[in-house]
């Protein structure tokens, strides 16, 4: 199984509340909702979709998980919606429990969850695809467990926020597969682990 990270970012490397104002105010973020003059339908919607109608299953971070849990439900009788609403879920958490889990979702405690990935990505198929969960990213990449990266980039600079990159000064070496330009500035890079 491959481990596909699918990301909105701005040109200084933030992934922060891309979503809506009230999304992550964590360090006074006040910039939520920061991809929505951005949005190319076409080119931002082709390459969620493309990403989502190859997954076998969803991985997040609990805070990501409770957004889309709490959104996507809602959204059945579209064929994106039903598809992301279909498949399994998994949501990597210290603090969630198995009761309080919906949506098709199975809890992997964080204690547990890098051993439990490396599990899942030898013996699954497909691809496992993450969507925001920065902190989650964060470990992933730490860890050499991300197969592909995606990668949004938004012509915005935020001047700070969360970000996906770890600081843990090891080089992550990428190789660039795929860039598409949006009419309205945006860019889909796609990059996979290279070898050292």
């Amino acid at each position: 199984m491959r481990i596909v990270v699918i990301e909105f970012m701005s040109l200084d490397g933030v992934v922060q509340a891309p979503g809506g104002p009230e999304e992550d105010t964590d360090g006074g973020f006040a910039h939520g909702g920061w991809t929505h003059p951005f949005f190319d339908p076409e080119t931002v919607g082709g390459a969620f979709n493309d990403t989502v109608s190859k997954a076998e299953g969803l991985l997040y971070g609990r805070r990501t998980w409770q957004n889309m849990a709490a959104a996507w439900p809602s959204r059945a009788g579209d064929p994106f919606a039903d598809r992301m609403n279909a498949m399994p879920k998994y949501v990597v958490s210290e603090t969630l429990s198995d009761d309080e889990l919906t949506w098709n979702t199975t809890l992997i405690p964080g204690d547990a969850a890098v051993a439990r990935l490396r599990e899942l990505r030898d013996t699954g198929d497909g691809d496992l695809v993450v969507m925001g969960s920065p902190s989650l990213v964060r470990t992933l990449l730490h860890e050499g467990l991300v197969d592909e990266l995606r990668l949004i980039v938004m012509p915005v600079i935020l001047g700070g926020g969360k970000t996906i990159f770890p600081g843990d000064g090891l080089r992550h070496r990428l190789e660039l597969v795929s860039a598409t330009t949006g009419g309205t500035g945006v860019q889909v890079c796609t990059y996979r682990r290279a070898a050292e």
